[in-house]
């Protein structure tokens, strides 16, 4: 499919054997597979859903080979069908099960339109030549500026994880991230502990911004360049407007620069209330492409999808 579709990022192993063993969702249950005569694997559909959430995530797709033959519309529709039951196991009487599609990816999209999904959301994937002059952006005095390969302890990835979660509070389909979730986020193959960040404030012991990367070793095939990604980048309410953002994302430059990285690279929610999607277009960073985010509306007395 990765090779037919062309998407920006492809799942290793670790991401399946992750998601199948998340213990907020059962596999046995959230999982579907359709195999042909002779075994192999030709679609697929998997669903999960944070707890206390009124939101359950999708994510499938089918075999080039094997599109076309009302496969994805099936896979779709017992998604669909478990999303309620889902939501039903939670006592909750709605909800909404929510999936992302890269805009150039055809099939994809017509399959969610016709579904009767609707968009709410888009999130915008950036890029930035690190030939470009990287600005020289202090931090404050009274931070330390420390890195996950210096002091990445059980504390300090704690207190990231603290930071992100109230950091995000504001952002639109952002749910706090449990200890399981982050430690796998800071434990994943392709994250770099010497491109993440942290700044902490001696003052209080909390970490008031932090900035996560990442290295996808095919990004040069994928890409046409090889890029060092900001996973995840935020900055406590209180601390915000203070150039904390920004002074994280040249530090990182500079270290994707030291390790032989073409580009830096991130994702953006467009509306983000925080002005991101400007201040990384002030920091030099241009579109690359869109994706889509669908949201299908879910009643738990509605019977299974046709």
């Amino acid at each position: 499919m990765a090779a037919a579709d062309e998407p920006d990022w492809v799942e290793q192993r670790a991401d399946l054997e992750q998601a199948l063993r998340a213990s907020k969702n059962d596999p046995r249950r959230d999982t579907i597979a359709g195999f042909d005569d002779d075994g192999l694997p030709r679609a697929f559909g998997r669903l999960s859903m944070n707890a206390g959430s009124s939101v359950v995530h999708g994510a499938g797709g089918v075999d080039p080979g094997w599109r076309r033959r009302g496969i994805g519309r099936a896979v779709f529709s017992w998604q669909a069908w478990r999303a309620i039951e889902r939501l039903q196991e939670t006592g909750r009487t709605d909800g909404v099960f929510r999936n992302y599609v890269e805009e150039r990816n055809p099939s994809h999209l017509a399959l969610l339109t016709a579904s009767g999904s609707t968009i709410v959301r888009y999130f915008t994937e950036m890029t930035r030549p690190l030939s470009q002059p990287i600005p020289d952006l202090p931090f404050p005095a009274e931070l330390h500026l420390l890195s996950f390969a210096d002091g990445a302890d059980r504390n300090l990835v704690e207190l990231v994880r603290l930071a992100h979660n109230d950091a995000f509070q504001d952002h639109w389909g952002s749910e706090p991230r449990d200890q399981e979730s982050w430690q796998f986020t800071v434990t994943h193959p392709e994250f770099r502990d010497d491109w993440s960040l942290a700044l902490l404030d001696p003052a209080t012991g909390e970490v008031v911004a932090y900035h996560l990367a990442s290295y996808d070793p095919d990004s040069k095939e994928l890409l046409g360049h090889s890029e060092g990604y900001t996973d995840l980048l935020g900055v406590r309410k209180t601390w915000r407007g203070r150039g904390l953002a920004p002074a994280l994302l040249a530090e990182a430059m500079r270290r994707y620069r030291a390790a032989g990285m073409d580009n830096a690279g991130l994702g953006v929610d467009t509306e983000n209330p925080s002005g991101a999607l400007g201040l990384y277009e002030r920091m030099g960073y241009g579109p690359t492409q869109r994706s889509i985010v669908f949201d299908l509306p879910l009643s738990v007395t509605a019977d299974k999808p046709a």
